[in-house]
């Protein structure tokens, strides 16, 4: 079911110097855009196969900006990549929904993944191009 690690989350309080210590390391392309359903402003991109999406919170209400005052920055979820997002729906905490770049996307209840904040994510058929921010 797993084929990817298709990206992880990382939560920052200031979106400019989450990008600025991320060009340090090389990274120049950066994808933006809001995810109001979400209540955060993102920026991402790509490693290898994988995306590294930084989340500022725009929502302190939202699960983003409650986990972020309760747990400060850093990790947030990880997501995998599958074909199918509709062949796990046993394991999903909750309905799934659209996220960045039309990904499919659904939680995986932490409880029976041993506490890890998990995902599972169907990418859009259509390819996303990095653009510069």
């Amino acid at each position: 079911m797993l084929n990817s690690i298709h990206h992880i989350n990382i939560l920052v309080r200031d979106l400019e110097a989450a990008i600025a210590s991320y060009r340090l390391l090389g990274v120049q392309d950066f994808i933006r855009e809001p995810l109001p359903g979400r209540g955060v402003e993102t920026a991402r991109f790509k490693v290898a196969d994988s995306w590294i999406v930084l989340l500022m919170p725009t929502d302190p209400e939202g699960i983003p900006g409650r986990h972020l005052a309760q747990h400060g920055e850093g990790l947030f979820l990880l997501s995998f990549g599958v074909d199918r997002l509709d062949a796990a729906t046993e394991l999903l905490d909750g309905p799934e929904r659209r996220g960045l770049a039309d990904w499919r996307v659904a939680d995986l209840d932490p409880l029976r993944f041993h506490g890890a904040v998990l995902q599972l994510c169907e990418s859009a058929p259509a390819t996303h191009s990095l653009r510069g921010s």
